[in-house]
């Protein structure tokens, strides 16, 4: 099975650009608009030395990238992660640019990461960390030219820390500077439910389209953090039945169904793996359940060419980030099973970061039903633009998504005078 992965390119890098051409040639971009999508239009790799709680002092490395700036200001996360690079870091910059595309919010991507791992640190240590990146991107960032926001292993008061250090440094408080803050400093309601709840909405559209209900669909969930525990409890609500969790530890399987809420209390205080009731599997068996719907809510790359045959799913609603390689996503289109991408499906995260952003520059906040009624407003329209699209051209989702994305960035340039 190892073999078989290692034959697949997943530089994300080269992926995405793939992913450019292929939809771009459907199309018939001309080559130009093209040529413009697929680079950042700026990469910053910067240094920084933070002193440590023993007195020494450690030099991190981190990456700021801007993808296209034609529909507005560029818009993503921040990532901790001793795995950071530059390419991945351009890739998602470039994811970030199709998703906001394709939920129609006047962003272009951006994204940034610091090579490290946050776990090894203090407090004081991750505060240092957090502050010294902000001061070293703080000329390229701000809130009418690039936003940044949570990502892999930062939180809300990381983004607290940053937005605290960027209003020092300008001398005015600039809460708009950055999104996926604590509420007290102007973070939005709703805001951490974003990413689950936008990929629910998704999955009912679905289903209208099938005509299946709730209350006939099983689901399996790879990945019980934020989006995944999450989506399992809206949905059970919802009245599907959840039959399979699991985490880095592995998985739980109950072919009645799970109860939700006990799997979130074990995680909370020992491990999913003790749930009463529930046969023990590992993330691959999980991957590999006949169910209605699999959402994948953790990993990269997890759907390879080495196990797409045997997935048995009817939808995939990939509420993480590049869950699927190329290949697989070949193999699962011969398949016949639907997949609503990821540039669609987690798109509800930045939707609402994007309404926080607005907040802030209102000076307005609204309720958390305010937010979830616009966000399940932004998700219904996209999915069905993209629906639209897709058999109006017979193509897949992630396809169709994808020429939506490509359509209104190139008519954003075309506008402007870049092309």
């Amino acid at each position: 099975m190892l073999n078989t992965v290692e034959k697949e390119n997943l530089n994300p890098y080269e992926i995405v650009q793939k992913q450019i051409d292929a939809a771009a040639a459907l199309l018939g971009l001309r080559s130009d608009a093209v040529e413009i999508l697929k680079r950042p239009k700026r990469v910053l790799a910067v240094s920084f030395p933070v002193k440590m709680d023993d007195g020494s002092v450690r030099v991190f490395e981190g990456y700021r990238s801007q993808h296209n700036d034609a529909v507005g200001p560029t818009k993503g996360g921040i990532r901790f992660h001793p795995d950071v690079t530059m390419d991945e870091v351009k890739a998602l910059s470039m994811w970030m640019s199709f998703k906001c595309g394709v939920v129609g919010l006047p962003y272009g991507g951006g994204k940034g990461g610091v090579i490290c791992d946050p776990h090894e640190f203090s407090k004081n240590e991750l505060e240092r960390v957090s502050r010294g990146f902000m001061e070293a991107i703080a000329d390229i960032v701000g809130p009418e030219t690039d936003i940044p926001a949570p990502d892999v292993y930062t939180t809300p008061q990381i983004m607290g820390w940053m937005m605290d250090t960027y209003s020092r440094l300008k001398g005015t408080y600039s809460p708009g500077v950055i999104t996926g803050k604590p509420l007290s400093v102007g973070g939005s309601k709703g805001r951490n439910e974003a990413t689950a709840r936008g990929c629910v909405f998704t999955i009912l559209e679905a289903l209208k389209d099938s005509g299946r209900k709730p209350e006939q669909t099983t689901v399996a969930i790879q990945g019980f953090g934020n989006a995944g525990r999450i989506a399992a409890r809206l949905l059970t609500e919802l009245g599907f039945k959840i039959v399979a969790v699991s985490d880095s530890r592995g998985g739980i399987y109950d072919a009645a169904g799970l109860d939700i809420e006990k799997v979130g209390q074990l995680k909370d205080n020992a491990t999913i793996l003790e749930y009463v009731g529930g046969t023990v599997i590992s993330n691959e068996q999980l991957l590999e359940l006949e169910v209605d719907i699999l959402i994948p809510a953790a990993l990269e790359n997890v759907i390879t060419a080495a196990n797409a045959h045997s997935i048995q799913a009817k939808w995939i609603a990939e509420a993480a980030n590049g869950p699927t390689t190329p290949d697989a996503d070949a193999i699962l289109r011969e398949k016949g099973i639907i997949v609503i991408p990821d540039i669609l499906a987690n798109a509800g995260g930045v939707t609402v970061s994007y309404f926080e952003w607005v907040q802030n520059l209102m000076n307005y906040y609204w309720s958390e039903q305010e937010v979830n009624e616009k966000l399940q407003t932004t998700m219904i329209n996209a999915y069905r633009a993209v629906k639209e699209l897709s058999d109006q051209y017979k193509v897949d989702l992630r396809t169709g998504a994808y020429m939506i994305s490509l359509l209104r960035i190139t008519e954003a340039m075309e506008a402007r005078g870049w092309i």
